[in-house]
């Protein structure tokens, strides 16, 4: 490719704040939950980068076009890759497009075509513009971005931080989760940590049906605890896990959790996917011990426990029905049932029209 650097390049990154960045000086974005992207392009020639620097072209291959018609015809951009459903951002169906079969991703591709959200831009033509201000790369990326095609989009910002408060609040409920601040001086710095990233941060208490033994520990240290919450018809559902132990709290948590293993499979609700050979014939669905093509041939084993203790964890976003990240353990709730862990403790956020940033409903 004729460009002023070549790829792969590592992107720059955020870092957590514990609140939106105040005074002059400061750009706010809506923080995406998709793949991060980096596109390069040199005529007809295209590379979609991923954060971790392999190639994305064979996952998303109704991008091609839309990216050849909205990008300038020489050019290096940041941004995201997204999936819009019904109720937002889906994540999920992201994750179904890493597939080793192209006729599978062809499929979804056509069943759930990809977005690309663009919010920098790295070099146009033959010039390098990592190193001028934001501001002036924002600008250069407005203007070079064709308006208007179906399938790219660019990211919504602004200078106003009452404004990245509301959207901080409304936009959460099209699956965004968070705002990123920039500062409008700074030059763009691969690999750096050198944006502000705002999530959103709640608890919630949840029914602990399991544990993971930790990775380099096994028997002696607990890696994670497998969560679940009650739907409205009293069925326990997989959330996620919780992780992050110290060492110390991984070899007392055996201790603590010993007496809840006797017996654990009797009665348990999810005693189908206990043993290896269910977990392997459920492969794809979302329960403890199953295998997905991002943990394949990872050893997910997990040990039941009986469901009678509760814990509050801390949160930061809900994909779906589950957590969309792993949690942090924040105390023991042994003034709570298991059976009282239910979804509609956690906070709902009306969806915000998606439609609004992609150009409209048939987009």
């Amino acid at each position: 490719m004729r460009l002023p650097f070549r790829p792969p390049l590592e992107p720059m990154l955020a870092k957590p704040w514990p609140a939106l960045p105040d005074g002059p000086g400061w750009a706010y974005e809506p923080k995406w939950d998709g793949f991060r992207a980096l596109v390069f392009r040199d005529g007809d020639e295209l590379l979609i980068q991923s954060r971790d620097l392999r190639p994305l072209d064979r996952y998303f291959p109704e991008l091609a076009a839309p990216l050849r018609a909205a990008l300038p015809a020489r050019a290096v951009v940041d941004g995201e890759i997204v999936i819009v459903g019904p109720r937002g951002l889906d994540f999920d169906a992201l994750l179904l497009r890493i597939h080793p079969a192209a006729s599978r991703v062809r499929l979804l591709a056509a069943e759930t075509p990809a977005r690309y959200v663009a919010w920098d831009l790295l070099a146009a033509g033959d010039d390098d513009l990592r190193a001028r201000p934001f501001v002036e790369r924002r600008r250069g990326l407005v203007a070079g971005l064709v308006p208007g095609v179906p399938g790219v989009a660019l990211t919504p910002m602004t200078e106003d931080r009452d404004l990245a408060a509301d959207w901080f609040a409304r936009f959460e409920g099209a699956g965004l989760d968070g705002v990123i601040a920039k500062r409008l001086a700074g030059p763009y710095e691969p690999g750096r940590r050198g944006w502000a990233k705002v999530k959103h941060a709640r608890t919630a208490d949840v029914a602990v049906a399991g544990f993971r033994w930790h990775k380099d520990e096994a028997g002696t240290g607990v890696g994670s605890l497998v969560l679940g919450l009650h739907d409205g018809a009293g069925t326990l559902h997989h959330v996620g896990v919780a992780s992050g132990f110290a060492a110390a709290l991984r070899r007392q948590l055996v201790d603590e959790l010993a007496a809840l293993r006797e017996g654990a499979l009797d009665g348990h609700p999810w005693r189908d996917w206990a043993s290896p050979e269910l977990a392997e014939a459920a492969y794809g669905r979302r329960m403890p011990g199953v295998q997905s093509r991002w943990n394949r041939g990872k050893d997910l084993g997990w040990e039941p426990l009986r469901v009678e203790r509760v814990a509050e964890v801390a949160y930061d976003h809900l994909q779906g029905d589950r957590f969309r990240h792993a949690t942090r353990f924040v105390r023991w709730r042994p003034d709570r049932r298991p059976a009282d862990c239910r979804y509609d403790q956690l906070e709902s956020t009306p969806p915000y029209e998606l439609a609004d940033i992609f150009g409209g409903p048939g987009r």
